[in-house]
């Protein structure tokens, strides 16, 4: 199996999964701390870098609708 955080098949089968999707991560990767797939990773990434943008429109005293 294919880790779906580093992209090797380093014993993928024998790791953890990701805490969003439940796809394979292997043993390194979950040792190394990594709970989300890279897919899942790259969403979250969005999403909390359009919500930092929303935050930081509003705090400035603009209007995010407009941002």
């Amino acid at each position: 199996m294919i880790c779906r955080a580093c992209g090797r098949e380093e014993r993928a089968s024998e790791g953890y999964e990701c805490r969003a999707c439940r796809t394979c991560i292997c043993v390194l990767c979950s040792m190394r701390g990594v709970e989300y797939c890279a897919t899942c990773r790259t969403v979250a990434e969005a999403a909390a870098t359009a919500g930092a943008t929303a935050a930081t429109t509003l705090a400035v005293g603009g209007n995010a609708a407009l941002a």
